[in-house]
């Protein structure tokens, strides 16, 4: 191999790198309680989001929706989710809250940097009806 072809190769692979990351390839986080709830909506099947929180990593949050919880979580490079029912079986830890699906595929989900109380606020709030409008013709 002569040094000619090892540069191309280096600028190729260079080159590759950053058209990766110029289309956000591998780029699954969860920036914004907005975004949690639209892939929420998105990915379950009438689900209608009305409130979230999301691990401070962006690796995963809760959505609370219409009597159902939505719990996502990144998985490669998108974001999986599942629809849970209330009460969730969690565990609270030094680095965040862990909820147990009860999927062994999809496995648990670690919010990290949440406390079991902004979780059971969100379990709470699950239940409640969202403001419904109701026009009549």
């Amino acid at each position: 191999m002569s040094w000619t072809q090892l540069g191309y190769s280096l600028a190729g692979v260079i080159a590759l790198a950053l058209i990766a990351r110029w289309l956000r390839l591998g780029e699954s986080r969860i920036a914004s309680v907005a975004q949690a709830r639209e892939t929420a909506e998105q990915m379950l099947a009438g689900f209608m989001a009305h409130d979230a929180v999301i691990g401070t990593d962006g690796g995963a949050a809760l959505v609370a929706g219409n009597g159902t919880i939505a719990v996502l979580k990144r998985h490669g490079a998108r974001i999986a989710a599942r629809r849970l029912i209330a009460p969730l079986a969690l565990s609270q830890g030094i680095e965040g809250v862990r909820i147990e699906t009860g999927e062994r595929l999809f496995g648990s989900v670690l919010l990290f940097g949440v406390t079991d109380a902004e979780v059971r606020a969100i379990e709470a709030s699950a239940g409640r009806p969202r403001d419904v409008v109701v026009t009549l013709h």
